[in-house]
């Protein structure tokens, strides 16, 4: 278990309107019987991958992947309107009901595994598991060490063109100089930040920084997407009803079969995040990888969740 699946293609893609104006891109692969499954990509903004297909068995699973609403191949591009997590939640239910799922493991990491969490909590009868990677709860504290203070201490260099796109006179506030920029009527303005966001992301999401990856992060759609998204995500406490509703919820799903995988060395979300989720959970199996940060295709964090998804049984 120590590689992805082979490349695999989809058996359908489509658009599906969810309403305001928005369509998602979605795909289904592998065994059409299977078990149920849905990915659920980071960021928010992220976008799924064909990698992403890779983690799933194609005989053992039906596996459904979208683009969440603003991102990937969904319409319209890196819009913000309309976009919040109970509109994500929406759309969730609108696809499994689309395509007549009664129960499906809900897979996601980072952000996704924010998401995957706020979902279950609403609709705990419609999941049959969890398998999260890298969590995130979205608390003040989190964004507060990657965005403000905090992380700059394990990567000083990289932080420094995140830094110094803001004038000194605004970096009291990272996260607001950031969202004035990336919401400018002028398209420039936006890209340039964009580009700095993310690219402090893409510098920091690998054990050993990887410079193909930094580039990934920093190409001019991938970086609009993702930085105009999380940032308006992030500065409306990423539309949860409190600060730490994730955790004051969990109640509600310590029944569901769950799988935590977080790598030690993760500086976007620390390990703490898992080890305070285990704590409200301790159902859940919790396995922090020892050599690993906070990227799946990180070879212990990819073993793990490949693991995890050989050992779901309904």
């Amino acid at each position: 278990m120590n590689a992805l699946h082979q490349p695999i293609e989809p058996n359908r893609s489509w658009h599906m309107p969810v309403g305001d104006g928005h369509a998602l891109y979605v795909e289904t692969v592998g065994n059409p019987q299977g078990l149920p499954v849905v990915f659920l990509h980071g960021g928010p903004g992220g976008g799924f991958s064909p990698k992403h297909r890779q983690l799933f068995d194609p005989q053992k699973y039906h596996a459904v992947l979208f683009d969440q609403r603003g991102c990937g191949r969904s319409t319209p591009f890196a819009s913000l309107e309309n976009n919040t997590t109970p509109h994500l939640i929406a759309d969730m239910e609108q696809l499994r009901e689309t395509l007549g799922i009664e129960q499906w493991l809900v897979f996601g990491g980072s952000w996704g595994s924010t998401l995957a969490l706020a979902y279950a909590e609403a609709h705990p009868d419609r999941v049959s598991g969890l398998i999260l990677r890298g969590i995130f709860l979205c608390r003040p504290e989190e964004i507060r060490w990657f965005y403000q203070e905090g992380c700059h201490w394990i990567y000083p260099d990289r932080w420094q063109t995140y830094w110094q796109h803001i004038p000194e006179s605004e970096r009291g506030d990272m996260l607001s100089a950031y969202h004035q920029r990336l919401t400018s009527p002028d398209p420039k303005i936006q890209l340039a930040a964009a580009k700095a966001w993310s690219g402090w992301e893409g510098s920091t999401c690998c054990l050993i920084p990887d410079e193909a990856t930094i580039q990934d992060f920093e190409m001019d759609e991938k970086a609009i997407a993702m930085a105009r998204i999380e940032c308006h995500y992030f500065i409306h406490h990423s539309f949860l009803e409190s600060p730490n509703a994730l955790l004051d919820n969990i109640s509600k799903i310590r029944h569901i079969p769950t799988w935590i995988v977080h790598g030690r060395y993760d500086v976007i979300c620390p390990v703490k995040n898992a080890w305070d989720l285990h704590q409200a959970f301790p159902e859940a199996k919790l396995t922090i990888v020892p050599d690993a940060g906070h990227a799946f295709s990180e070879p212990g964090i990819s073993q793990a969740l490949l693991q995890a998804l050989k050992d779901f049984q309904p």
